[in-house]
Parts: C-alpha cells; structure tokens; sequence
C-alpha cells in the first residue's frame, strides 16, 4: 500500500513512513493511493466475529508490506483487550430504528482511545525496529491530548508534547491529561483557542530545526493510522444492524471532520452507508458548507461541547482532494486561497457531489442541553454534550425511517458534568473505578503564551526525557 499527498507535490510513503510523517513535506495530508474494497460476501462473512479480528480484516490492507500479520494482530488484541466492555463499541438503543454506539469505555473515555491506543502500539513497533526515537507535539480541544497521553506513556522511543487551550477544556478532560506523570510526557496549556494550539503543530511540522534533528510525529487527526482506526467502527455497527444486506445512517459528532471521513471512506470500501449526517456546534464551518457551499473561517466561540469548538476542520482536505478528482494541483490551490482570503466555495456540481451522502446540522447550547434532557426522560440515558448533538442531527436530517439510524457516542457523559447539570439531569455521574480518584490526583502542567517560539524553545529544552534535543 502506497500514500499520496493531497496536495500531490510530495513523494509516495508505504505505511511505515506515513505513519512517522504526518503531514506531507507539501503541506498536504496523506491518503491511500488505492482504497481497498470489499465484497457485500466478505463483509457478511465478518458477523459476529471479535472487534479486533474484525479490526484486522478491515486494516489489514493497508499495513501490509511494513507490518506482518502475526505482529499486527498481535498489536490490535493488545490494543482492544484493554476496553472495559467486552463488546468494545456497543450499540445502546434509542428507540425503534435509533441506536448510539457507545465509543467511550476505552481508558479514557473518549473515541479517540480506539486510534490512539493502536498508534501508541504502531509507533513501539516501528520505532524499535528502526532503532529511532521521535517527539510528538500534538493539540487537543480536550479529548484527543488524554488519549494520546494513555497510548503513548509506555512508548520507550517517544517524547510527547500536548498543547491546550488554557481554562477551554472541561476538568476532567484537562485532569485527565495533567494527573499522568512521566519524563516523557509534557503538557502545555496555550493562552489561546484550539486553532492557535492546532498552527502550533502545522508550523512545528513545517519547519523542524528547533528539533535538532530528531523527527516530528503527528496524533492529531492528520495520521493517516487514526483515520484507518476508525473506519472499523462502521463496519462494526453495520454488521451488528443486518449489514451489509441492508444499509445504515450514521450522525457524527465531528469538528475536524476525521471521524466521519472514516464513514466516508468505509462506504467507498464496500460499506453499505445511506447517509451521514455531519453534527456540529455554534463554530459551524462544516455546516455551513455542507448546507450553503461556503467554507469560511469565522470567530471561534467557547460552548458546552469543547471537543468540536474548532473552526479550521484539518481532515475536510481528504474530502476535497476527492471531490476535485485527487487533483493535489486542484487542492493546493484551493488550500492557499483560504490562507489569504480565510474561505471559499467550490464549483457547484461538486457539492451537488458531496450532497449526495451528506447533510449536516449546526445545535447550539440550548439546543443540546434540550436534547440531553429529551432523551434522559424517555429512555433514562444520560449523553455527553457531543453524542446529543448527534441526535439532534439525526433526528433534523434523516432522510428515512426505514434505515438504522448509528449515533457516534463520542465521549462519556461524566466528561462534561457542567453540561449535563445545564440539561437539568438530576442523576448524579460517577467516574468509572480506574478514575475515581481523578480530583484528589496531583497535576503537572506549563502554562505558555501564544508563541510559537516560545512553545518550539519548551519542546527543545525539554524533549530526550528532560535532557536538551
């Protein structure tokens, strides 16, 4: 399996490489020359097998060539052996023809467990093969930095770095990421937004000397290994509702635009997928192009749902570099447009494309906690602020009643107890045992300006286990 960039200046990466990179040496993002596609027979052959057999037959494609078979199954046991459901992603109904998929009993309570916990593996593997050591400077909205930190505390060749926006993230998402202790894990909270945090990274890759040599490696959304990761998740689910001999929906809480690429592409896989719904908060870029081809940068607002209040969706070139025909040329271009001018449209028969298999919807505050407290009175279940915004989405967009209707349960709901308090749920949330003494645990955390330099300064004087790179 090869790698292209998007933005088609930079050269073709196996696996291996593409999952050291991150970004493309262009600026762009890396996607599969090739998608593999399965047969409705193959698909249906995978029923009822355990998740992560079930993650083998999906990825398997495209490791092969960098990782044996043995090896990789080997990792994805390990990976999804450490889930507190046996199940791993269950599906909880809603009602007659409305079901979540529970993405949140990995160990930290978040979807971002089921990529993060495998790249954490991946990189052991390649890494000591190679007899390489790396520096991951990643940035988190909240999620994304705890999962990160889970995956990769053991990794013996790595050094991470995880920017947040400072008092913009809820507390147990930044405790979660502050009360684990190691040389080589550093958190940095940046006093600004998740975009200021998100150039950090973007720049940091584009020019690495403040390393001193030693390379960079993305956990954001940009690795290809996360996207890969959770395409499985579709399959799954799917396969739980009658698939692939009927189709399924799915709403997607997304900010970044990565987890519902995964959908995407598991439809261009094979998949049977009749729609998916892009849900979103206020910060609604996604929507408002999916809903009026507008793809403009507006201010950034601080909502109930921080995992998504992010303005500049990251994975969203995959989705143009498709709809242009992968024409990096195409998309290079388009990407240097927005740059200067902070938005653009693109020619209408290519959204009419896009529309086919989107829709989207923008809730706000009010909205959401409506929506918690709507589905709390009629089913007793509690949902985190993003997963309501799934189905508030669902609910608005769906197209028929007829086809199963996948809700991406995205975090679990004792992540964002201001929210739920909002909602007027009178339950009270516990943390799951592992975490019950989260709020007693000591923190460790820098707080930084937002400056490049004085982040890239922090990276160098601190990286190698707190010996200067």
């Amino acid at each position: 399996m090869r790698y292209i960039s998007t933005r088609g200046q930079a050269p073709a990466l196996n696996f291996e490489d593409v999952l050291l990179a991150g970004l493309a040496t262009d600026g762009g993002l890396y996607v599969p020359e090739n998608l593999p596609r399965f047969t409705q027979e193959e698909i249906a052959s995978w029923a009822g097998l355990p998740y992560h057999e079930l993650a083998f037959r999906v990825m398997r494609p495209f490791v092969t060539g960098s990782i044996p078979d043995a090896e990789f199954k080997k990792i994805l046991e390990e990976t999804y052996g450490v889930f507190a459901h046996s199940a791993v992603a269950p599906l909880r109904q809603l009602n007659g023809n409305e079901w979540v998929l529970e993405l949140f009993h990995g160990p930290t309570l978040a979807f971002k467990d089921f990529a993060l916990q495998l790249l954490g593996r991946l990189l052991d593997y390649v890494l000591e093969k190679r007899g390489e050591r790396v520096v991951i400077v990643g940035a988190t909205s909240g999620d994304t930095g705890s999962a990160a930190i889970e995956g990769c505390k053991h990794c013996e060749n790595v050094d991470i770095f995880i920017l947040h926006p400072h008092n913009r993230v809820s507390e147990v998402q930044r405790r979660q990421m502050t009360t684990i202790f190691g040389e080589n894990i550093h958190n940095i909270a940046i006093e600004g937004n998740f975009d200021d945090c998100q150039e950090m990274v973007k720049a940091s890759f584009a020019d690495q000397g403040f390393l001193k040599g030693t390379r960079l490696v993305a956990v954001n959304s940009i690795n290809w290994a996360r996207i890969m990761a959770q395409i499985v998740y579709y399959f799954h689910a799917s396969l739980q509702l009658g698939g692939p001999a009927r189709s399924v929906s799915f709403s997607v809480p997304t900010g970044n635009f990565g987890d519902i690429f995964a959908g995407y592409l598991a439809r261009n896989m094979g998949l049977p997928i009749n729609q998916l719904i892009v849900a979103t908060n206020r910060n609604d870029i996604l929507h408002r192009f999916m809903s009026g081809n507008q793809y403009v940068k507006e201010t950034l607002h601080a909502t109930l749902s921080p995992s998504m209040d992010i303005m500049v969706s990251s994975n969203f070139e995959r989705l143009l570099f498709d709809l242009h025909g992968r024409n990096g040329a195409s998309i290079a271009g388009l990407m240097d447009s927005f740059k200067q001018g902070g938005g653009f449209s693109v020619e209408p028969e290519r959204w009419t494309e896009a529309r086919k298999l989107f829709d989207s919807l923008a809730v706000d505050d009010a909205q959401t906690c409506e929506t918690i407290a709507e589905v709390y009175e009629q089913t007793g279940e509690v949902l985190d602020p993003h997963t309501a915004i799934g189905v508030k989405a669902a609910r608005e967009c769906r197209r028929s009643l007829d086809i199963p209707m996948v809700i991406l349960g995205t975090a679990h709901p004792v992540k964002f107890p201001d929210a739920v308090e909002k909602a007027g749920v009178g339950k009270e949330l516990e943390l799951p045992a592992h975490l019950s003494d989260l709020f007693e645990r000591d923190e460790r955390c820098t707080v930084l300006p937002n400056d490049l330099k004085a982040v890239q300064a922090f990276v160098s004087q601190h990286g190698n286990r707190g010996k200067p790179l």
